[in-house]
């Protein structure tokens, strides 16, 4: 019995002439993933996507799970394919499905005919195949309105495809349709959020850490190295720039006012994120950023920092509490590294009575305090750069 993954896409369907564009996009992104699991032939039908095994060698279950993370893909069925005939229909049905229903009370059975040479009713054909199921489990109840499952079988032009349940995809739109961001990754819960959301809308990532050694540590700029790996899980690749921010810091706590220290810090930071972006064709800053959550994002401290940037600043997180930010992490898995309690170069130097409403005249006096131009040259010489990949070992 010959079993294939049925991939279902939502709202590219909605993308008119521009559609192919987007298809084609999601097939290079999907083929990339899956060939890693073996041979499959990949190709697309009728909104569909059929991944099938070409030899034994495929692992169906692992490329399941990378189809899982790709952008784009809604759900994702496990079928079996049998010739269209009610016979082979029935047969299928009742020796394939019943692995996917332990611990089911109730379902309801569905059909779908693409093709509609075939005789048979789509009415007719869901009745045959819930009698295949109660033939092989019986004790089983239909329950058309709130089942725990729905099994069906897809009647299409390459033969009848059999399946019960389905898993969820990644959703959104497919990895470079939308461009390329910048992503300040700090190593915090929040960051690594953001750049999965903004990723999700199918913007392709590369990321800006700051370190400040040796106040903060080697493993903390290796905790977000891993970060960036979780992330490619799926973004793909994302290359990690690094620049240190001590010598900066530095100079701010020996000749600045120690309230400003933050917003002045945050300046420095974006007037590097979009040196880095810039010179690498990104198109927007992201951060993790979330409305009232720390001093620095009060809406008067964020109009502060942007306003020494000319290029778009996206904040998916803004709006977000911290537990529903959490939510995502866990889901996403990054949580877990994130809370690894090595510090990042926000923690350093922090002052005891931050400005949460700055007056842009006084931010700007204590800036000039020191050579701001002379420093952000001098930290842009130390940047260092990652190439993270999926594929790494």
């Amino acid at each position: 019995m010959k079993e294939v993954l049925l991939c279902k896409y939502g709202e590219l369907i909605l993308k008119g002439a521009n559609r192919s564009y987007f298809e084609g996009l999601l097939m290079k992104e999907l083929k990339a993933r899956v060939r890693r699991a073996g041979d499959f032939d990949i190709h697309r039908a009728q909104s569909t996507i059929y991944i099938e095994p070409l030899n034994d060698d495929c692992d169906l279950d692992l490329a399941l799970e990378y189809a899982k993370k790709v952008f784009g893909i809604v759900t994702i069925n496990r079928a079996c394919v049998v010739e269209k005939n009610i016979e082979a229909i029935y047969q299928a049905a009742k020796e394939y499905l019943p692995q996917f229903m332990k611990g089911v009370r109730t379902f309801k059975a569905d059909a779908r005919r693409a093709d509609k040479r075939f005789p048979m009713k789509s009415p007719e054909l869901a009745g045959e195949i819930g009698a295949a199921v109660l033939e092989a489990m019986p004790n089983l109840k239909v329950d058309l309105y709130d089942p725990d499952i729905v099994v069906r079988v897809e009647i299409r032009e390459q033969g009848a495809y059999i399946h019960a349940g389905q898993f969820k995809g990644a959703g959104g739109m497919p990895l470079g349709s939308s461009g390329k961001g910048l992503l300040l990754l700090s190593g915090g819960i929040d960051s690594p959020v953001s750049g999965f959301m903004m990723a999700k809308r199918g913007v392709t990532l590369e990321a800006l850490h700051f370190e400040s050694f040796p106040y903060t540590s080697e493993r903390a700029k290796e905790k977000v190295l891993e970060l960036a790996r979780i992330l490619c899980e799926y973004s793909t690749r994302i290359k990690v720039h690094v620049i240190s921010l001590t010598h900066i810091q530095e100079e701010l706590r020996d000749h600045c006012d120690e309230d400003y220290f933050t917003l002045l810090l945050r300046r420095y930071m974006m007037t590097l994120a979009e040196r880095v972006a810039r010179r690498n064709k990104c198109g927007a800053i992201i951060t993790g950023e979330s409305l009232a959550q720390v001093a620095s994002q009060t809406m008067r401290a964020i109009a502060v920092t942007d306003s020494v940037v000319n290029m778009p600043v996206y904040r998916p997180c803004i709006g977000l509490d911290k537990e529903e930010i959490i939510d995502i992490a866990r889901r996403i898995g990054t949580f877990e590294t994130s809370i690894l309690p090595y510090e990042d170069c926000c923690t350093v130097f922090t002052p005891r009575h931050p400005r949460t409403r700055p007056e842009p005249e006084k931010v700007i006096a204590e800036e000039n305090k020191l050579d701001f131009k002379a420093l952000c040259d001098e930290a842009f010489e130390t940047l260092n750069t990652y190439d993270i990949r999926i594929d790494e070992d």
